[in-house]
């Protein structure tokens, strides 16, 4: 599409800016080997991309789940709506929403403001999104208010997802807009950001603190438009002095660790060590932008939430040393080096074998499955030449995964849905028998952090299904479905 090329970031190989294409090399490959599940990586250096790459199945036309990446998005369309007067950073929240106000309204409750929202600094002493998601009646930002305040707002900071969907219905309400339609304009299409998704609450809000999805160029322009202080090709689409603002600490988080997390928080984004700030996203979504090495970083991934600290220390001891101030003689031969390893980069596919002799006695056979918490009711496995085939009969109807041997083979299905996702996903899927009764499979959700390894155990007339999901924010132990054979 015209837009697409018109908003094409420029390509340069690393040493013209100033860093070393073996440098380069070094950080991908230690992200790689020692972080594992990382999806993607995109660095930019003076304005200019010198390194991306994907992990096949993952590529650069797909989008990826950002999950609180997208609080620093939510955050500049508060920026853009308070420039446009639609409502002041000092308002009263429950100024917007009278109607949904509790019977009694506390003095805590009373006092707090949209710098608040914006700060983490509600009052809150636990997060409010659980509740709000939670809420039988749908009606997430009386939920909110209806979460007790143990402290007077501005004074305590609290990681608060509901915090955001609050500034998210704040700009709903004042501008008669969605955040997307707002956005649109005013960020997403000068970016050249397309087809961007945003969940939204039963109230048809957008979640504000998760749910928006972009590709991972997106994620870098974003943060190249922070590093430039809201000028992008010569039109200052966001006010400077927001940008200050929104990527200083405002409130203090030390609790005696020297992690990026305890830098302090702004509105919205973390502040981070060598004076860089980021917004980030669990299981491995980050933008960290260095203003004083003039430089942006791009990830996504399905790393573990308690080892997001990984990456960016790889970032601080290898990337942070080799960004020079000047250009450095070209090095064809290192750059090729690094072109080779990010054009091939891939999450390998099942190892094992395309047939065993327990395939033919057990293909196409249906087994009935014992009673089970993803309400599987049958499940049959029809092994070719060329592939298999799960068919699966569930409570809300028959669903197909495609799997290839020794290849990732594309698909879209609704078994592995989690609760914030609907519909048909899009996967990946590859298969092997790893053993003479054993066929594994890898289901993986492309455009989300996520993976599910499933063992297939065959044993006379019974199957034993053992499934697990690499990360999680809730158990990621292995479900086990035992089945026997149907006559």
């Amino acid at each position: 599409m015209a837009s697409t090329v018109r908003h094409e970031l420029p390509r340069t190989a690393p040493e013209r800016q100033g860093i070393a294409s073996d440098a380069v090399l070094q950080f991908v490959e230690a992200l790689e080997s020692r972080q594992r599940e990382i999806h993607s990586v995109m660095l930019l250096r003076h304005g200019s991309v010198i390194a991306e790459g994907w992990w096949s199945p993952y590529g650069r036309e797909h989008r990826h789940m950002l999950f609180s990446l997208s609080k620093s998005f939510t955050s500049t369309a508060v920026g853009l709506a308070l420039a446009e007067g639609r409502f002041s950073i000092d308002d009263t929240v429950l100024s917007f929403f009278p109607e949904q106000a509790p019977a009694r309204v506390s003095d805590y409750l009373a006092a707090m403001r949209v710098r608040h929202l914006l700060s983490m600094t509600t009052g809150h002493t636990i997060d409010t999104w659980p509740q709000m998601a939670g809420r039988p009646d749908d009606n997430w930002i009386r939920s909110f208010f209806s979460v007790p305040m143990r402290r007077e707002p501005g004074t305590h900071f609290l990681y608060n997802t509901g915090a955001t969907y609050m500034l998210s219905a704040i700009v709903q309400t004042t501008t008669g807009m969605k955040l997307m339609d707002y956005l649109e304009p005013r960020l997403f299409e000068p970016l050249g950001i397309e087809d961007a998704t945003w969940q939204e609450s039963p109230q048809g809000i957008a979640l504000g603190g998760i749910g928006l999805s972009t590709k991972t160029e997106d994620i870098a322009r974003f943060g190249q438009l922070y590093l430039q202080k809201g000028l992008w090709q010569g039109a200052q689409l966001l006010p400077q002095a927001w940008v200050e603002a929104a990527t200083a600490a405002q409130v203090s988080n030390r609790d005696g660790t020297h992690t990026d997390w305890t830098q302090g928080y702004g509105y919205q984004f973390w502040r981070c060590r060598h004076g860089a700030y980021r917004g980030d996203g669990v299981f491995g979504q980050y933008c960290v932008v260095m203003p004083e090495q003039d430089a942006v970083l791009a990830i996504t991934g399905g790393i573990d939430a308690l080892a997001m600290q990984g990456p960016l220390d790889l970032v601080w001891n290898i990337l942070l040393p080799a960004l020079r101030p000047g250009s450095l003689p070209d090095n064809p031969a290192a750059h090729e080096a690094l072109a080779n390893k990010l054009s091939s980069l891939s999450h390998v596919p099942v190892q094992g074998q395309a047939t065993a002799p327990t395939a033919s006695r057990v293909s196409g056979q249906t087994y009935a499955v014992d009673t089970n918490a993803l309400q599987i009711e049958t499940i049959a496995l029809d092994f070719t030449t060329a592939g298999c085939v799960v068919s699966v009969r569930t409570a809300a109807g028959d669903a197909t995964i495609a799997c290839g041997y020794g290849l990732w083979q594309r698909g879209e299905n609704s078994l592995f849905n989690r609760p914030w996702l609907s519909g048909r996903t899009p996967v990946a899927t590859s298969g092997a028998w790893t053993a003479e009764d054993t066929f594994t499979m890898i289901v993986r959700l492309y455009e989300t952090p996520f993976f599910h390894t499933l063992h297939f155990h065959f044993a006379e007339d019974e199957l034993m299904i053992e499934s697990r999901v690499n990360v999680s924010l809730e158990s990621v132990r292995p479900l086990l479905l035992t089945a026997r054979r149907a006559d």
